[in-house]
């Protein structure tokens, strides 16, 4: 079909693409909230170590860009709270622990309701 001529079908082709990489990723997208669960954990315990954090900031990073890539927006902002949470100098009470417990599981429910 000419999508120069049906741009429908442009679109549709555009998501189908889109489906193809979901499923690409999606291996590598549930990984990083495991990252962000394990980190939320270890920081509600307060034994969140250096390089624990760093991985957690790491993985809220790439998947703030990816979720937005896949149209789940909302994502892509929790994503980008908990790379703050997860930065360096963040808070590190347990109100932090919580919120990124509380990401975390958003985030994980918004990647398995995508269709």
């Amino acid at each position: 079909m000419d999508t120069a001529r049906d741009p429908g079908a442009g679109q549709d082709a555009l998501k189908q693409a889109l489906d193809r990489m979901w499923i690409q990723f999606l291996p590598m997208m549930l990984e990083r909230v495991a990252i962000l669960e394990s980190a939320g954990a270890a920081f509600a315990d307060r034994q969140l170590p250096t390089e624990q954090r760093e991985a957690a900031q790491g993985a809220a990073h790439k998947l703030a860009g990816a979720l937005g890539t896949f149209g789940l927006a909302e994502g892509t902002t929790l994503a980008r709270e908990a790379e703050v949470l997860c930065a360096s100098d963040g808070p590190q009470d347990a109100d932090s622990a919580t919120r990124l417990n509380e990401i975390a599981a958003r985030i994980r429910s918004l990647i398995e309701s995508r269709k």
